[in-house]
């Protein structure tokens, strides 16, 4: 690279760094006058999206020093998901494991090698949990099976409330301190029965599993009740804490509003971002009330797509 290519990145990297910083409450500003980085504008890099001939088998971006984000490749698995790691002082989380073909716990392992060396650390616990069961967020589970100092949380409603401590599932919110970094685990049923969004005050964001996302927002019509009530929950949750960005499990959107990609591409030129603003939760809240019992339908917005679909066990 020419040294003035170089200089322009390490600029461009500096005030990106600086302005994040900013909003998470380690720059200048007081939490009270931090503004939000535009959610376009969280990443420093483009997102490896199936277009080139090969790519690796997964890409990282930190948000910060303790907090990664994880993708997929579309060329290993069509859902491309999006996986999220955050270090705390006394234990690390992982969030999903990832869609058959994937090959996360390497990725994951080196994260924590790298945090470790950094902190003159020589080990951390290490929890994994997911967004949701559905198998393109679980199927790297084995591998972590038999990693040491690692507790892979179940699958069941009743696991996830036990594991994390959430009262009266699914209308309780549990605290969940990771050491210095206490989250907030909010059941969200709905898209599935095990769902839950994880909110970190220190970025002010949320992970929004599939309940939420630039993409295809599947509820089975059995389970609207619940994703309608979720959503509430949700709602009454963001009125209390900012939100700077919510943060899902997938892309399915391109950059043109309202437009997907085709079920199962292989490729996906122009994304949309994969951080949403926090108006979005209102905008779900209503197109959830309106009438949504016919599978197949599509009710489109401009950075997701909801669509109905046929009963389902969970």
């Amino acid at each position: 690279m020419a040294a003035d290519a170089c200089m322009m990145l390490l600029a461009r990297t500096v005030a990106w760094s600086a302005a994040l910083l900013t909003v998470i409450g380690l720059g200048h500003a007081s939490d009270a006058q931090a503004a939000c980085v535009a959610p376009s504008k969280l990443f420093a890099e483009k997102w490896i999206d199936g277009t080139l001939p090969q790519e690796p088998p997964t890409q990282v971006q930190q948000l910060d020093q303790d907090s990664f984000v994880i993708r997929q490749s579309v060329q290993t698995n069509f859902e491309a998901p999006f996986l999220y790691l955050l270090f705390g002082r006394d234990r690390a989380l992982l969030i999903d494991t990832g869609a058959e073909g994937g090959r996360i716990r390497p990725t994951v392992d080196r994260l924590v090698a790298q945090w470790l060396a950094a902190h003159g650390r020589r080990s951390i616990p290490l929890v994994v949990a997911h967004s949701h069961s559905h198998s393109d967020h679980v199927a790297g589970d084995a591998a972590f099976r038999d990693r040491p100092d690692t507790i892979v949380v179940g699958l069941k409603p009743s696991d996830v409330a036990a594991f994390f401590g959430i009262p009266h599932w699914p209308d309780g919110i549990a605290r969940f301190d990771l050491g210095g970094r206490a989250l907030s685990i909010i059941a969200t049923p709905g898209h599935q029965a095990a769902a839950i969004m994880v909110y970190d005050p220190r970025l002010k964001i949320l992970l929004s599993g599939d309940t939420l996302y630039p993409g295809r927002l599947y509820v089975p019509v059995n389970f609207l009740t619940d994703n309608r009530a979720s959503v509430e929950r949700l709602a009454a949750f963001a009125a209390k804490h900012p939100i700077c960005a919510l943060m899902g499990a997938h892309i399915e959107m391109t950059s043109e509003p309202g437009r997907d990609y085709g079920h199962e591409a292989s490729i996906h030129p122009d994304e949309h971002p994969l951080p949403l603003p926090e108006q979005t939760i209102g905008e779900l809240r209503a197109g959830l009330q309106e009438p949504l019992n016919t599978p197949g339908q599509r009710q489109v917005h401009d950075h997701f797509i909801i669509v109905p679909v046929p009963a389902r066990a969970e």
